[in-house]
């Protein structure tokens, strides 16, 4: 065996040698005692007639007869196996799938002519780690990243997997828990499913802003589960990884065959489907204590059961498991101080009478618990041969308390002790979603037919303090009383404040996808595509203390126009104090119609989405049958973007300003109807993608990609100008005088769509007999007119998104697993990023003057950068580094089969965001420099039979990485991971006829 594998690493490394490759395609035939003949190209004959269903063994002697194929396998694994029925005229790769198909067997080539039938590599529940020998060779895994079943060795793109197996080896059953073993994937996040997930450093949002649904840019990364899309604005769907056949993470643009949302890749959720002819279980249970913080336990269970042999199955998961907080409340008091915006710029002191609270009634420690509870029940009914339905009901509910983030300095700059903060006001976070999904799967002919169809429902109603806003600018106008004109009458009320958001996602999607038999040598796939998507937000701001002296607000009821038009000259809207403004009245779609609570200074109610349709197709060619096959495919869509609603404040709302306030005070705001703005933009185009792929040897894969992405443009609230005291605001303050002379900058209404260009190398090797796995790329990506968003207060306005120049990253991405010796495995991973602006954006004066940033300064002096930052500067959540490490050892001891594992994680610093205007209350920049950091997790445990016990620990040495940073709540909050945890778990699993 050795010597069989020297000669084929050999064959591999001397590539470009034409006389090497030909021994190395022959030696596999020759070492099976075959003809030299045999390593020929062959193109196996189509069945010629029909196989019935029978033992499978009697199947393969006839596939055999019939195609010319010679089959290699052990007697043992076809034992009391049956197969499917086979129809004449299907190609040999469907027709022997079918033959396999429920079986748990699966094949692969060893030559164009000669197939291996062995066991089926599928990933076992989450919780499942088999004790499988470690000296032979390594598993397969199967992957659909081409809407097509392939090993994941021949797919000619970047992707990574977490088998359910391995799943259950990392003890990962969350995102969070997972995507720190992911090279080249980041989230930046303020708490579970609140991230925003990046591919090979393509970021630059901040996450962590309020309202997200309705202001943040729609994600660059598509998540699914099964075949639904699901993503959200700076929320992950947050499945719990309870019954996974596997998660695959595809890198780089999927826009041809995945969509608008897949612009710098996808993460798929794939769910374990039921078994006709099986019925299983499992049951597996843990407890955990977490350093500094509170306890956790979990629970699940999974059952397949047969109804009607071989035509109706069920399979359901249930799961509860709830972590506890490690956050403390810590006692504090809430003083307002004149170094505070919103009255610093008046010139005044505080009023010596303004209300100080404390946060006694909220101290508490561990705060933040959250509570995963679901279930999921797939039923697969088998119509006949051809045919199958498979409907999937899920349903999860989160329930996330407290915050995530310490508070790493106060509103005051005054840093606190690590795992504390410092809040006012209760804080939680309740989201969860139903979905609802049929996949109908058959065959006409040759040709394979699917239909997926799917409704996602998710609700999300969160409150968090908002107290340190008290030290912003104008929080003065909303709890202060007369500051200005007599000081020694003013009165300051309390500061505490909270805001409340109700937010309900929507995906109704339908696709038809139809495909040729995967061993044509002109094969295809392509599809029609249809997905309507919406997000229905609803944020209320309740920072408004001064009750006495405000209205309350309302959803407005018309708009204003001044030359019958909705805008100004200078492009900004018409409002209530507009000289000359007319009244329109007219419908506005609003979530909550009704007239809101007095003390609610602030809302947004607004409705957006997109409806996508698309076609796709991609061809794959075998020039030289087995070896070299070229690849081509591209996809049409059109999206339809529209936002309509509200956003309504209490400026102009207040008693003492001289003028006569309605009560309510409705259509008063100098804020906008979004209905009256006609917030519609279509995006058509092509996004294709191509590449070469070539089979060196059986154990080699070479190929080059180039791929396209695209994401769709939105829209701001309103097209509103830079604030007052601004260098962009048209004012007598010398650091305006550019602005004066051109106009001012005014916030555009609607932001483009931003596309990225791929280009990779890659391999995919084995070696030693498969017990050694290499595999690589090596990328640029540019990414042309990137969104970003901006949050500068006194700069632009707080929460514009801009197309903020082109980006360019080049990168390294490696991975490797060894069977080292009897019972030991090693994987590693690791990828290198440089990411860079190459071309910054052209802001445009009004008159159409390109701004120089250069020349403007900000009313301090200090200079005013360009939004997307100087050229050379990085994106955000791109670590010039990331990798990990794993080594597993299995043994037996005294008839118990176990294990021990280490594993290691490095990341190197990064950003943590690309808003290089935006600045905190002290004036320090907001884009934080978040540091390197390395964890270790460690675990053993022993099987008997089937039970299993493990004891595992994750960040043993108790560090503190700062996996985002973010000022949204006028304090730097730094969103940590979890200290060390220490957790025991039990297994136990049945099977039976």
């Amino acid at each position: 065996m050795g010597g069989q594998s020297r000669h084929r690493s050999a064959g591999i490394a001397s590539a470009v040698s034409g006389v090497l490759r030909a021994l190395s395609i022959c030696t596999p035939a020759a070492l099976l005692d075959a003809p030299a003949a045999l390593a020929q190209a062959f193109a196996p004959t189509a069945l010629s007639a029909d196989i019935p269903a029978e033992p499978v063994a009697q199947a393969l002697e006839g596939f055999a007869r019939q195609t010319g194929l010679q089959l290699v396998y052990v007697s043992g694994v076809l034992r009391d196996q049956r197969s499917h029925a086979v129809s004449a005229g299907l190609g040999a790769n469907e027709a022997l799938t079918r033959i396999l198909e429920g079986t748990g067997l699966r094949f692969e080539y060893l030559t164009p002519r000669s197939i291996r039938i062995l066991a089926a590599v599928i990933g076992p529940p989450r919780e499942t780690a088999p004790m499988t020998p470690a000296g032979g060779e390594l598993q397969q895994v199967m992957v659909t990243a081409n809407r097509r079943e392939e090993n994941l060795q021949n797919v000619p793109i970047t992707i990574q997997v977490l088998t359910g197996e391995t799943l259950a080896k990392l003890y990962a059953s969350t995102f969070d828990d997972f995507v720190k073993y992911l090279p080249a994937v980041t989230a930046h996040g303020v708490g579970p499913g609140q991230n925003n997930i990046y591919v090979r450093g393509l970021g630059t949002a901040a996450a962590g802003i309020q309202g997200s649904g309705w202001g943040g840019i729609f994600p660059n990364v598509a998540v699914y589960l099964d075949e639904q899309s699901a993503q959200l604005p700076g929320r992950n769907l947050d499945v719990y990884a309870a019954d996974l056949e596997r998660i695959e993470i595809l890198e780089g643009p999927q826009g041809t065959l995945f969509g608008a949302g897949a612009e710098a890749g996808v993460v798929r959720y794939i769910t374990n489907k039921p078994k006709l002819n099986a019925t299983e279980g499992m049951v597996n249970a843990g407890y955990a204590t977490t350093a500094h913080g509170a306890q956790s336990g979990n629970f699940d269970a999974t059952l397949n059961l047969p109804i009607v042999a071989d035509t109706l199955a069920v399979r359901g998961v249930i799961y509860n498991e709830k972590r506890g907080g490690y956050i403390n409340n810590i006692p504090a008091t809430f003083a307002r101080a004149d170094t505070d915006l919103s009255v610093r710029y008046l010139g005044i002191p505080i009023p010596a009478n303004s209300v100080v609270i404390n946060n006694s009634n909220v101290v508490a420690n561990d705060i933040n618990p959250v509570t995963y509870t679901g279930l999921r029940v797939e039923t697969l009914y088998k119509f006949n041969e051809d045919w199958n339905a498979l409907l999937a009901q899920s349903y999860q509910n989160m329930e996330a308390d407290g915050v995530f983030a310490e508070m790493a300095e106060n509103s005051l700059g005054e840093p606190l002790h690590g795992l504390s903060v410092q809040l006012y006001n209760p804080s939680y976070d309740k989201d969860k979603f139903e979905n609802t999904a049929l996949t109908v799967n058959g065959r006409v002919g040759a040709v394979k037919l699917v239909y997926a169809g799917a409704y996602l429902v998710r609700s999300v109603e969160q409150a968090q303090d908002y107290t340190n806003y008290a030290r912003g600018v104008y929080a003065d106008y909303y709890q202060c009383a007369n500051p200005g004109p007599t000081p020694a009458t003013a009165q300051c009320f309390t500061p505490s404040s909270t805001w409340h958001e109700l937010e309900r996602n929507t995906h109704q999607s339908h696709e038809l996808r139809v495909s040729t038999p995967a061993d044509w040598r002109l094969r295809g796939i392509g599809g029609l595509f249809y997905e309507n998507y919406q997000i229905q937000d609803q944020v209320d701001f309740l920072y408004l203390t001064a009750l006495p002296y405000f209205h309350p607000i309302g959803p407005p009821t018309g708009y204003y126009t001044l030359n019958g038009s909705p805008l100004q000259s200078n492009g900004t809207p018409v409002t209530f104090s507009t000289p000359g403004a007319v009244f329109v009245p007219a419908p506005v779609r609003s979530n909550n119609p009704n007239i809101r609570p007095l003390g609610d200074g602030f809302f947004n109610d607004i409705t957006r989405g997109y409806a996508q349709k698309a076609a796709y197709a991609s061809v794959d060619y075998d020039l030289i049958p087995h070896e070299l096959t070229l690849t081509a495919g591209t996809r049409y869509f059109r999206t339809d973007s529209s936002e309509v609603g509200s956003t309504v404040g209490s400026f102009g709302c207040e008693l003492t300003n001289g003028a006569t306030v309605p009560n309510p005070c409705v259509n008063h705001s100098n804020l906008t109807n979004l209905n009256s703005e006609n917030l519609n933009r279509t995006y058509s185009g092509f996004r294709s993608r191509a590449n070469v792929s070539w089979k060196v040897t059986e154990d080699a894969l070479l190929y080059y990609t180039w791929s396209q992405g695209f994401r769709a443009g939105g829209f701001n609230r309103a097209p509103f100008a830079a604030e007052g005291f601004s260098a962009l605001s048209v004012g007598n303050n010398p650091w305006q005088a550019q602005a004066k002379a051109n106009g001012g900058w005014v916030a555009p209404v609607a932001y483009g769509p931003d596309t990225l260009n791929n280009n990779e190398f890659g391999w995919k090797t084995t070696w030693m007999d498969r017990r050694i796995q290499w595999n690589g790329a090596i990328y640029q990506e540019d990414w042309n007119n990137a969104q970003i968003s901006v949050s500068a207060t006194g700069v632009i306005s707080y929460g514009v998104t801009l197309n903020g120049g082109n980006y360019r990253v080049r990168g390294v991405e490696t991975s490797g697993v060894a069977r080292v010796t009897t019972g030991l495995t090693i994987e590693v991973g690791a990828s290198w990023n440089h990411s860079e602006l190459v071309k910054q954006a052209t802001l445009l004066w009004a008159d159409g003057t390109p701004i120089d940033f250069s020349t403007l300064q900000r009313p301090g002096g200090q200079p005013l950068s360009n939004p997307g930052g100087a050229p050379g500067s990085a994106l955000a959540g791109a670590p010039p580094f990331q990798g990990n490490m794993r080594a597993r050892y299995e043994f037996t001891i005294n008839g118990y089969n176990a294990f021990a594992q280490i594993d290691a994680v490095h990341q190197s610093h990064s950003l943590a965001t690309t808003d290089q205007l935006s600045i905190d209350l002290q004036g320090n920049s907001i884009a934080y420099d978040l540091p390197a950091f390395t964890t270790y997790d460690g675990a053993f445990g022993v099987e008997k039979d089937a039970w299993l016990v493990q004891v595992y620990g994750e960040n043993l040495t108790d560090t503190r990485p700062e996996l985002y940073a973010n000022y949204s709540q006028w304090y730097k909050a730094v969103t940590v991971g979890r200290p060390r945890t220490i957790g025991l778990r039990f297994s136990y699993k049945f099977s039976g006829s």
